[in-house]
């Protein structure tokens, strides 16, 4: 059954299409689900429309990741950890460095 939020969550994307907030919902639902491509998919777009949202780089690495796209990943993951220093979100960018210094070279 798929998650419930995700329909909900799509419907106010079609009214607010640059909701990154619903956008990471979004692609978090479908981590949830095991969807890693429609997640892929779904924080991209999150970090689209707000280039500085943290956290989506790293839901965006670690589904890429499951897709067995680590050059993506690894430039997603680099991104993400810029992004989250200049923020000031340290869990975060030890989440990022944690998951790039995993990747196989």
């Amino acid at each position: 059954m798929p998650n419930p939020r995700i329909e909900p969550l799509k419907r106010v994307l079609a009214i607010e299409p640059t909701d990154e907030v619903a956008w990471f919902g979004l692609g978090k639902a479908y981590m949830e689900d095991g969807n890693f491509e429609e997640a892929a998919k779904a924080l991209q777009q999150c970090v689209t429309v707000k280039p500085t949202y943290s956290a989506a780089y790293y839901a965006l690495a670690q589904s890429l990741h499951k897709l067995g796209r680590i050059d993506e990943c690894r430039a997603v993951s680099s991104t993400g950890i810029d992004v989250s220093t200049k923020n000031g979100d340290a869990m975060v960018t030890k989440n990022l460095e944690m998951l790039k210094s995993s990747l196989p070279n």
